[in-house]
């Protein structure tokens, strides 16, 4: 056995070596040697006979390659699909031969299958040998040469086992062409052909498998176009089986799906857009290179919808902070019975994926509290979405939402955009001011709640998507149903999981810790830490004991970072009430909010319809409030300045105003000069 073999790993290699007499001799001799590695079978068949007897040893367990020789081992060739290996007869093979011949005989002739070498005739002309040289193709051939050898007065003829076979069966002697040596290299060829086709049948069974299971389709073809390898997603979007498209050219298969030219330019085309059987797909194709020379090209089709979702999981993993929540329930702050009662609520709507409608007035916290649901819940590492309906005119409400494919209108995104709702896909999403969506989109955010499925702008085919739903108003959505200007069915389908969030007048005990909280929420914003601030909180409770907050707690907060920004500088440590009335007099003058003792509505607008002189008392105190209100302008303006040195230009820019509007509001404070 040659030292290049070595035993193959699993089952024992299969051979099958086809000879007669004297070659049969020799193969039958030399198998035992490779048993370790192979187990070789010998076969006294020809033609015919022979490709019949494989086929039937190839039915009980695979023949990984033949022996054979002369015109036999070149029949097999042509009818088998194994590797079928060749004994050749070298040089030292032939003198050998012909010196053997020559013992007992002058009339000498050597018969080859094929033509004869140049360089056998070389030898014998070189040498003065008379030996008669012939060649044979087919069976017919090999009997009418030695017919004619033997009337030409040949008595020996070297040749392969046909002939050797015809030749003594004509009385003539027969010397068989082929060495022990010769028969080794075959079988040692054999061996090495069987091992790597092995191999490439390993990978090749991998590399199916893989292709098998996946969701786009693949086919590779030949320098010929003709189909080597397709998965099975490839044969459903066809339309045929495999067995029939094997060896077909692709073009003729399909012309959208050709490779012509990828196969004449050798360039890589991504992501083509093309129409296989109806269906839009998405087609890459890309050459073949093996070993520096292309050999073939390979065509995937993928799915748009499939691409669409990835590039949609791909952006929310690349981006993780785009779309998590910033609130939990915690946040919701308060200890009255009114926003316990809240808390309970949604955490309780958090344990489910039901849809949720949220009622409250405007900067009661609403979104607030759905980023606390999705907190709460099982999606918490999901998406969270928020969109608020009233922001958008309805045509780019629409394509926000539901998004829209490449055309679907003029000026849209190439490749087209997800909607929101796609973006929230595994989330939440949050549909702020729900009561403002238009009734043609109330139809399709139905569809979404119903059916669980998008379908972008343009689009003939919907995306499921598994969302959850939060929606919020201010505005009485029973009486805009009863009305005609939100949908009956829509309205049941949100008012599944009802929280009510009340307004801060009806929560008024909170009022000490939203204000501590938003406090300390909005110094930092600024990084405003000053003396006194700890009074910011008590002085807002003393002076609104009796306003009933109609921005809530958006109003209360922009309160208090206003107070933080125009306080008086030159204010003692501690700020006072009459401070905070300077700072924000509506506080003190919004009809039907606070009002001095004894005054009434009225006397809130400068005693406008009394006839006691409560109004009367009352503006002199409302001229005082805005005169205190001039002075921490002008103090605010004042203090700018010297920290820009005069320079108005830099003050105005700080005070982010024009200059004009700095010189006029000197003017009017009397600065101007």
């Amino acid at each position: 056995m040659s030292a290049l073999f070595h035993p193959f790993s699993g089952d024992r290699l299969r051979i099958v070596a086809v000879g007669f007499h004297g070659l049969r001799d020799l193969l039958e001799e030399l198998a035992p040697q490779y048993s370790t590695i192979a187990e070789v079978s010998v076969l006294d068949k020809a033609y015919s006979d022979a490709v019949a007897d494989i086929a039937a040893m190839r039915a009980i367990r695979p023949v990984d390659a033949v022996v054979s020789a002369g015109s036999n081992g070149s029949y097999l060739r042509q009818h088998l699909d194994l590797p079928v290996v060749l004994v050749k007869a070298g040089g030292l093979d032939i003198m050998r031969g012909l010196a053997r011949a020559s013992r007992n005989t002058t009339h000498i002739a050597l018969v080859t299958y094929g033509d004869i070498a140049p360089e056998v005739r070389h030898f014998c002309d070189t040498f003065g040998l008379r030996v008669a040289l012939r060649s044979y193709t087919t069976e017919e051939d090999a009997e009418a040469c030695v017919q004619e050898l033997k009337t030409q007065g040949v008595q020996a003829i070297v040749a392969p086992g046909l002939v050797v076979d015809l030749a003594r069966t004509c009385g003539l002697e027969g010397v068989l062409l082929y060495s022990q040596g010769a028969v080794r290299e075959a079988m040692d060829d054999a061996i090495e052909v069987a091992r790597i086709s092995r191999l490439e049948a390993s990978r090749r069974e991998k590399l199916n498998t893989i292709l098998g299971k996946l969701k786009d389709g693949v086919v590779a073809v030949n320098m010929d176009e003709r189909i080597e390898t397709i998965n099975p997603s490839m044969e459903a979007l066809i339309g045929l089986p495999a067995t029939q498209l094997i060896g077909q050219r692709l073009s003729e298969v399909s012309d959208a799906l050709s490779l012509q030219q990828t196969l004449r330019s050798g360039d890589t085309e991504s992501e083509q857009v093309e129409e296989v059987g109806g269906k839009i797909v998405v087609v890459t194709r890309m050459p073949i290179i093996e070993q520096g020379r292309q050999t073939g090209a390979v065509l995937v089709c993928q799915d748009p919808v499939v691409i669409q979702r990835l590039d949609r999981n791909l952006r929310s993993r690349a981006q993780p902070r785009a779309n998590i929540t910033k609130y939990s329930l915690d946040h919701l702050v308060g200890q009255s019975q009114a926003i316990r009662d809240v808390r309970a609520r949604a955490l309780t709507c958090a344990q489910s994926d039901a849809t949720v409608l949220i009622i409250g007035e405007s900067g009661t916290g609403k979104e607030l509290l759905a980023q606390g649901i999705h907190h709460a819940g099982a999606r918490r590492a999901q998406p969270f979405v928020a969109v608020n309906c009233a922001a958008f005119p309805e045509s780019l409400l629409e394509s926000e939402l539901f998004g829209y494919v490449e055309g679907a209108f003029t000026g849209s995104s190439r490749g087209g955009k997800i909607g929101l709702f796609e973006a929230a896909h595994t989330g939440t999403i949050f549909l702020d001011e729900i009561g403002e969506m238009p009734p043609s989109l109330q139809t399709r955010l139905l569809r979404v709640l119903q059916e669980k499925e998008v379908l972008r702008l343009g689009s003939t085919e919907p995306t499921p998507v598994d969302v959850r739903i939060i929606a919020a108003t201010h505005r009485d959505l029973n009486a805009q149903v009863q009305a005609g200007g939100f949908r009956r069915d829509l309205f049941y389908r949100l008012n599944i999981l009802l929280i009510k969030l009340p307004p801060l007048r009806e929560r008024k005990d909170d009022l000490p810790l939203l204000a501590r909280h938003l406090q300390e929420k909005v110094a930092q914003r600024l990084r405003y830490r000053k003396p006194g601030d700890d009074s910011i909180v008590a002085a807002i409770v003393d002076v609104s004991q009796h306003y009933d907050w109609p921005g809530n707690i958006r109003e209360l907060e922009n309160l208090i970072e206003r107070t933080l920004v125009f306080r008086l500088p030159s204010s003692s440590s501690n700020i006072t009430a009459d401070e905070i009335l300077a700072i924000a007099p509506e506080l003190f003058t919004h009809q039907g909010r606070l009002r001095p003792e004894g005054a009434s509505v009225g006397g809130l607008q400068g005693g406008a319809g009394r006839s006691d002189g409560a109004g009367q008392a009352f503006a002199p105190l409302a001229q005082g409030l805005r005169h205190k209100r001039s002075a921490a302008e002008l103090a605010h303006i004042k203090a700018v300045l010297d920290a820009c040195h005069g320079n108005r230009e830099a003050a105005a820019a700080r005070l982010n105003i024009s200059r004009t509007t700095l010189w006029r509001k000197l003017k009017q404070l009397g600065e101007g000069q």
